[in-house]
């Protein structure tokens, strides 16, 4: 029973960062999937990867899986550059667009 403790990036459907600001505990699965023989449906036998955890916080994420004994590993996530531009330059002159080549 090995968990990771995570902050998710944001998906690429998302502009803000919503849903992105808690951590994570989830669970990695034990044994590998396999197809069921009836329908075909990938299977395993393995309930503990449907649980997620949330915390506000990596320490509190951190203090929970050390209380009960849990084997983690922490990763960490990258943070994008934001690159900051005011409205106006959409509209310069001199404006590099990637279509007009």
């Amino acid at each position: 029973m090995f968990a990771k403790i995570y902050r998710p990036s944001k998906t690429a459907m998302q502009s803000g960062r919503a849903k992105s600001q808690h951590w994570l505990l989830e669970f990695e699965p034990s044994q590998a999937k396999r197809p069921d023989p009836l329908m075909g449906w990938s299977q395993g036998g393995d309930t503990r990867r449907q649980i997620h955890l949330k915390f506000e916080t990596k320490e509190e994420a951190i203090a929970y899986a050390q209380r009960y004994g849990i084997p983690f590993q922490v990763r960490d996530a990258r943070e994008t550059p934001r690159k900051i531009k005011p409205y106006a330059a959409n509209f310069s002159y001199d404006r590099k667009v990637p279509w007009s080549h």
